[in-house]
């Protein structure tokens, strides 16, 4: 019986899955032409900046946590981890309880140059944000992506998306906005 499955038709199926093919290429071609802009300036390619993102928020991560979080295969992790250690950005190390795993932690070069892709950012040079702007002008704010989320949800999980929002409400709880410039809070001591 091909023709209704549960509450929902074969054609219901294909067309939402062909539209967010389509939608998600389109929209995944103009995200990597913004994100590999953005970077350019500091020779990093996109799975570079995504991993010193992770290493930024967790502080300690093994590479398998990178990888999955990086939405990347291990070895996709490791060798891009190995190439930000040779430039000096990483810092690999094992533990005394783990020396299977390789962890992974910023180093004071890695975080300056985090801290000033993100103070260099310039919103009006990224086509997506443009893109969301009559969105914003329109309500008040930018899209909240609801349904993407759980879509994404129901397909990587409870733990991908509590971590994904832990790394905005890191950055967002360590950071400031000066000058229209973002900044890193100074510490607390």
């Amino acid at each position: 019986m091909r023709g209704k499955f549960n509450d929902y038709t074969i054609k219901e199926a294909l067309f939402f899955s062909q539209r967010i093919m389509q939608l998600s290429k389109a929209l995944w071609k103009a995200i990597e032409k913004d994100w590999e802009q953005w970077i350019k300036p500091y020779d990093l390619n996109i799975n570079e900046h995504h991993i010193l993102w992770i290493t930024y928020y967790l502080k300690d991560a093994s590479v398998s946590e990178i990888a999955k979080l990086g939405v990347m295969h291990v070895s996709t992790a490791f060798n891009f981890s190995k190439k930000l250690e040779k430039r000096g950005y990483l810092h690999f190390s094992k533990r005394e309880n783990d020396m299977r795993n390789s962890y992974i932690q910023l180093t004071e070069k890695g975080e300056e140059l985090f801290l000033k892709i993100f103070k260099d950012y310039d919103p009006l040079q990224n086509q997506v944000f443009k893109g969301a702007l009559p969105l914003h002008h329109l309500y008040g704010k930018f899209p909240d992506f609801i349904e993407m989320m759980t879509i994404v949800r129901g397909i990587y999980g409870d733990e991908y998306m509590e971590n994904l929002e832990y790394s905005f409400d890191c950055i967002e709880k360590n950071s400031l906005q000066k000058d229209g410039i973002i900044k890193k809070m100074a510490s607390k001591s």
